[in-house]
């Protein structure tokens, strides 16, 4: 009567997974390891923002050195 398999009929349940879908969960997950630190990289590289704040008419407030 019931359409959903159980769990032993699921082929990915206790420990029977397939060697080809362990690599493709190791392979997304070196993928988002290495898309990561490509975020990190850039992001420390290029984050040149300048803390004054203030014009030369009007000076603000000086960064903390």
């Amino acid at each position: 009567m019931n359409g959903e398999p159980t769990m032993d009929q699921i082929d990915d349940y206790n420990g029977n997974e397939s060697a080809q879908k362990k690599q493709t969960i190791r392979l997304v997950m070196l993928g988002l390891v290495v898309v990561a630190a490509l975020y990190g990289i850039a992001k420390f590289s290029f984050n040149s923002v300048d803390d004054y704040i203030g014009t030369p008419s009007n000076p603000g407030l000086m960064p903390l050195k």
